[in-house]
């Protein structure tokens, strides 16, 4: 039990391997504990770090911070995800674990439309701002929720680009049956699968432009796709933008 008297996370989890191991548990209440499920296991690897910085707030100042990379490291860039591998396990929906106006550059990428939005995007946003120098800058990309759009009165093809070089190698494939269905894809990507985290929000430059100068960035513009930095694999039918404080 945890102070408060509460079931602790351990507990909880064990109890939803439980019932999620009944054969009688029905599809919606299975699929809902698996999500929860997950989030218990990011909750261990958050708390673990707090125990080492009670404070929020690591010691260290990196110059450049890469945030949400997964497994897409970049030389010189210090990256807090949520799960491994990374420099620092930290769950940014609690906030960016940097002391305040320490860092000169912040990276992400396909990071953005996993998280809630209006609450832990418009966080994020200003915690960025937060941390970010005089002048510092945040680089954001997310799948183009325009790019997707301007698709959409087309016909599908089985042989339709966003299909090969986005889906073809998912359990879904054989449910996108229709232009649709990649439009949703691209919104609200609900594939109950593990290997996959939902999409929960989507954007085009316009949100994006909003959304850093609600926060209080000075300038927000088109940013050159840098493949020394950036993904490659990621640039196709995305939006980046550069955000400077």
């Amino acid at each position: 039990m945890s102070p408060t008297g509460m079931p602790s996370a351990d507990l909880l989890g064990e109890q939803i391997a439980s019932v999620l191991a009944d054969p009688a548990t029905t599809h919606g209440l299975a699929r809902t504990l698996r999500a929860a499920a997950k989030e218990i296991e990011l909750h261990r690897y958050h708390h673990a770090s707090l125990r080492a910085w009670p404070s929020g707030r690591i010691d260290d100042k990196p110059a450049k911070v890469q945030i949400g990379g997964g497994a897409h490291r970049i030389d010189g860039y210090f990256n807090i995800d949520l799960a491994p591998p990374a420099d620092l396990l930290w769950d940014i929906r609690e906030g960016i674990p940097l002391q305040d106006s320490s860092v000169h550059e912040i990276f992400s990428e396909h990071f953005l439309e996993h998280i809630d939005y209006p609450c832990s995007a418009k966080s994020y946003v200003r915690e960025a701002h937060r941390a970010l120098a005089p002048g510092g800058r945040i680089i954001t990309g997310v799948p183009d929720a325009a790019f997707a759009l301007s698709h959409y009165p087309r016909p599908l093809d089985a042989s339709d680009e966003t299909i090969e070089r986005w889906y073809a190698k998912r359990d879904c494939l054989g449910d996108i049956n229709t232009r649709l269905d990649l439009v949703n894809l691209v919104f609200r990507d609900q594939d109950d699968d593990p290997t996959y985290t939902p999409h929960l929000w989507a954007y085009d430059h316009e949100k994006l432009v909003q959304l850093f100068t609600e926060a209080g960035f000075t300038t927000v513009e088109p940013w050159t796709f840098d493949p020394t930095v950036a993904n490659p694999k990621r640039r196709w039918g995305s939006v980046y933008v550069i955000a400077t404080k």
